[in-house]
């Protein structure tokens, strides 16, 4: 992570517990499930990799400050152009209105940064990237550091000894990041894990 975008160096961190979004145990807040289903908007991924990262970058943070600065950002783009970072977009009509990007090595996804233009945009990309990785059995949904925004999805914190063992075993597996481009089976995937709220 970098101090500010105009930092010219990159810190690397390590924290002593991780927030892990659970895959097969997420929770989507019955609300948000209604509002999803109305299926209003329309979701790709990897289609404007660049552009997500960049409204990520300008997102509005409660420090007024961003940690991606140019070198994350480039070092990002070549992870995407070697097929090993993945963005989820969402769009209203041809606008760009939400999105989330990560990394994905073997069974593992490592969310990085969201935006939301709209409000709930960014939930609805979460949800289509659990949806992502219950389909291809992704084992590890990694947010690095706490964020009380993603408690309602039921993500909690695991000491990093235990993170470490949980990685070692799913940074192995052979998965693929691929879209789904039927939104009722997008619905179905969600559906089991979801409970009132």
């Amino acid at each position: 992570m970098a101090d500010n975008a105009y930092s010219e160096i990159v810190n690397l961190y390590q924290p002593k517990k991780r927030f892990i979004i659970p895959i097969e145990k997420f929770h989507v807040p019955k609300k948000l499930y209604k509002l999803f289903k109305q299926n209003t908007y329309t979701f790709k991924i990897n289609n404007n990799f660049e552009k997500v990262i960049s409204k990520c970058q300008l997102a509005n943070r409660k420090d007024n400050g961003t940690w991606i600065n140019s070198i994350i950002f480039d070092s990002y783009l070549n992870l995407h152009y070697a097929k090993m970072a993945h963005s989820v977009e969402c769009y209203d009509q041809d606008k760009l209105v939400g999105g989330l990007y990560g990394v994905h090595i073997g069974g593992c996804f490592f969310g990085e940064s969201m935006f939301s233009e709209i409000s709930n945009t960014s939930k609805f990309c979460l949800l289509y990237l659990i949806a992502i990785l219950k389909k291809n059995l992704f084992s590890l949904l990694d947010s690095q550091f706490y964020n009380e925004h993603l408690i309602q999805f039921g993500a909690f914190e695991i000491h990093n000894k235990i993170y470490l063992e949980k990685l070692s075993a799913s940074i192995n597996y052979n998965r693929i990041f691929t879209f789904i481009d039927n939104f009722q089976e997008v619905l179905s995937l969600l559906q089991p894990n979801n409970h009132k709220s």
